[in-house]
């Protein structure tokens, strides 16, 4: 990890801290209902945890994981967990929850690179089809899409949230087809955002053959 990089994990790290407390602060003044004011400090103490996630992986399983991609990932970070959740952005501002579905899935997509990369072992990436990363880039972050359209219900479900906009903000239901509209929102924006990362890479790589290769994860020695 260079010394660049280091330092905006202590700069995130401190962010974090900081959201944590305000989300105390809501806590204790009784801001939110008790099992909002919980969920919103665990969720912000988990995203200091996440920030580590790299380092942990490559403690854990000797898996270096690229600094663009981890920059890319902190960056997530930061405007979903500690902006989004912790301050509250994704309530403040109506289109946030669109944001984060346009951008997670271009860190996941590049992952979905690295993944492959770490897969073919130390096959020559510039003699490998350049749509083998793309197809499984895309198709890597769309089930991650779904996977996250299943855990905002769940908190919706259990926590009495309302992230998949069911209900008005006066608590009135929707129904039929304008309660489906948040979540195809959603699934289409994160297809859209997978899309572009692929049309990305599609033009680096060529010009770059090995492009892919900065996305590999790499299998540690020791």
């Amino acid at each position: 990890m260079s010394k660049t990089v280091k330092k905006v994990q202590i700069a995130l790290t401190i962010f974090g801290l900081f959201v944590v407390g305000y989300n105390i602060f809501e806590f204790v003044t009784n801001k939110y209902s008790t099992t909002q004011g919980i969920t919103f400090i665990v969720e912000s103490l988990a995203g200091i945890l996440l920030i580590y996630l790299p380092q942990i992986v490559r403690r854990l399983f000797k898996i270096h994981v690229p600094d663009a991609i981890v920059l890319f990932y902190w960056f997530f970070l930061f405007i979903s967990v500690f902006l989004g959740t912790g301050m509250h952005l994704i309530s403040i501002i109506s289109f946030w929850d669109k944001i984060l579905h346009a951008v997670s899935p271009m860190v996941l997509t590049a992952l979905g690179y690295g993944l492959i990369g770490f897969l073919l072992k130390d096959a020559p990436i510039e003699k490998t089809s350049p749509w083998l990363f793309l197809l499984f880039g895309f198709a890597f972050a769309g089930l991650c899409g779904v996977f996250w359209e299943f855990w905002e219900f769940l908190c919706d479900q259990f926590l009495g949230m309302n992230l998949q906009r069911f209900a008005a903000s006066d608590g009135t239901l929707f129904v039929g087809r304008e309660a489906l509209m948040d979540t195809m929102g959603d699934l289409l924006t994160n297809t859209v955002g997978a899309f572009i990362m692929g049309v990305y890479a599609w033009v680096q790589v060529k010009k770059y053959p090995a492009h892919f290769e900065s996305y590999r994860l790499q299998k540690l020695d020791h």
